[in-house]
């Protein structure tokens, strides 16, 4: 009997080889046996974004993002993914989460870390 751990490596192991479907079916089966592990979630959107399917990309991270609103990383990866897609104004929000994201941890380290600097638009290179 297999364990999420087992597939997980395994896709990471594909996914080192640029092997990205046959890392996502390991992905999908970790998954399988637990739904809410946000490593492995977080790991199958970005394989599912090198295969090109950005639409696929986007909704494995907004279940990330449904699990872990706190995420910077997730925010991070959403806007790679939307910039992937072209729509850079949607890009340039979430990456504005991910720095507000980011900030609000920080600020549970210390209490007086300054907010991020350009919380508005960012230049995106494509």
């Amino acid at each position: 009997m297999s364990d999420r751990k087992t597939h997980y490596l395994a896709g990471m192991k594909l996914f080192g080889q640029d092997k990205y479907s046959e890392a996502v079916a390991e992905y999908k089966k970790a998954i399988e046996l637990s739904p809410d592990w946000l490593e492995a979630l977080h790991a199958l959107a970005t394989a599912q974004s090198k295969l090109g399917d950005q639409d696929g990309a986007l909704a494995t991270i907004a279940r990330v993002i449904q699990l872990d609103p706190d995420d910077p990383f997730a925010y991070t990866s959403q806007s790679i993914f939307l910039q992937r897609k072209g729509l850079v104004p949607e890009a340039e929000a979430a990456q504005a989460k991910a720095r507000m994201a980011s900030w609000k941890l920080e600020l549970k380290k210390n209490p007086n870390a300054p907010p991020p600097d350009n919380m508005g638009g960012m230049k995106v290179v494509q």
